[in-house]
């Protein structure tokens, strides 16, 4: 007779199963909630908990615990509950301070009383509280998934502009300083590996504006501007980023931009600039800095805008940089004068072979300016 294969089903089993799929709910219920997608049951139940604990608070110790200690849950509640649930939070509060009132008497009798003052602070902050709900259900963005959303968005400029890596004897950096100490900036980059790999395309530009004012623009342009490297030709780049600006009919939508087109063997470049400040590039040969600027109106102000490139070669060496009006321009000195400091402080680094040498050159040149700040720096190994 066959003997019959062993139960694996046991007691022990399931009961793994049962801990594993309670845990796998429990887990995706926080997420959800986390993310603002879940039910604020939960909250709202707490919230619920904190009155009766204040009112009875209030009562036992009215001097230590004052009734208008009521709006500390209520104005929670705004932060973290939906409208509807807030309108139950308020009736228990009120609800709470009619009990509160009986309890300890009329306010004429003594201090430590709910008095007309203790019901307007409460009321205006459930006002403060359902504001705040409505604001964020209009916009459909929970408090819990706001910060995070702000977080992701940020995080996403700066990983559209980091630099791809370039073979052996070639450096690259990138340093990026908002305006006023903020987290989003006008000024970004973006850059690409094309012609299978032998050429190096980037793009720094620089939209109207500064810090958070720019940077849902900047946000939308990087996308747009990464989406077109490397999918257009060199010199239909430009242009085809103008038609982009123009279809978006902003008030003030213009940008200004230079793209470099860098050949990783030869060293031969083209740079193309739409309204852009000129690139300086070091000779290692004679220890001078050069202005390289090409020709071309600014993006976003008229169509059929034709961009005019300048040519030049990286030999071994040779250090160029790509950099914005905030790193050069102030209201105490000019355009050449700001140029000349940079030049000036980037000498400081042809020894160390500009290792660095991005973060230290903005913080040398520009730390305390009120505009974005941006500075891109290729470099050829001597």
């Amino acid at each position: 007779m066959a003997r019959s294969a062993p139960r694996t089903d046991t007691y022990a089993a399931r009961y793994r199963k049962a801990v594993h799929r309670a845990r796998v709910g429990l887990r995706k219920s926080a997420v959800d909630y986390f993310r603002g997608d879940g039910s604020d049951w939960i909250a709202l139940a707490g919230l619920f908990l904190t009155i009766p604990a204040i009112m009875l608070a209030t009562i036992a110790t009215p001097v230590w615990c004052a009734p208008e200690a009521l709006v500390l849950p209520i104005v929670a509640g705004g932060l973290v509950l939906r409208p509807a649930s807030l309108l139950g939070l308020y009736a228990a509060a009120a609800a709470a301070l009619i009990v509160e009132s009986a309890a300890l008497g009329p306010y004429t009798e003594g201090a430590a009383r709910v008095t007309p003052g203790t019901v307007l602070v409460v009321a205006a902050g459930g006002l403060f509280g359902l504001l705040i709900a409505q604001f964020r259900a209009r916009v459909g963005v929970p408090w819990r998934r706001g910060g995070t959303m702000l977080f992701d968005l940020r995080e996403r400029i700066r990983a559209q502009s980091a630099l791809p890596p370039l073979p052996r004897g070639w450096h690259r950096e990138m340093a990026l300083r908002p305006a006023g100490g903020q987290s989003f900036s006008g000024d970004f980059v973006v850059a690409a590996r094309t012609n299978g790999g032998r050429t190096l395309e980037a793009v720094l530009t620089d939209v109207s504006g500064k810090g958070m004012d720019a940077g849902s623009r900047a946000l939308l342009l990087s996308g747009a501007f990464g989406g077109l490297l490397g999918s257009l030709p060199p010199h239909g780049f430009l242009p085809a980023a103008n038609g982009y600006l123009l279809r978006q009919d902003w008030d003030e939508g213009f940008a200004t931009s230079i793209h470099l087109v860098l050949d990783l063997e030869s060293g031969d470049y083209e740079l193309l600039s739409a309204g852009h400040l000129p690139a300086l590039q070091l000779h290692a040969g004679s220890g001078r800095w050069e202005e390289k600027a090409g020709d071309g109106p600014l993006l976003g102000v008229y169509d059929g805008a034709e961009f005019h490139p300048v040519k030049g070669t990286l030999r071994p060496g040779d250090v160029l940089m790509l950099f914005t009006d905030g790193l050069v321009e102030a209201a105490d000195r000019d355009l050449s004068e700001g140029m000349d400091r940079l030049s000036g402080e980037a000498d400081r680094y042809v020894t160390a072979g500009f290792r660095g040498a991005a973060w230290h050159l903005i913080e040398a040149c520009a730390k305390d300016v009120n505009d974005d700040r941006a500075l891109l720096l290729i470099s050829r190994d001597a």
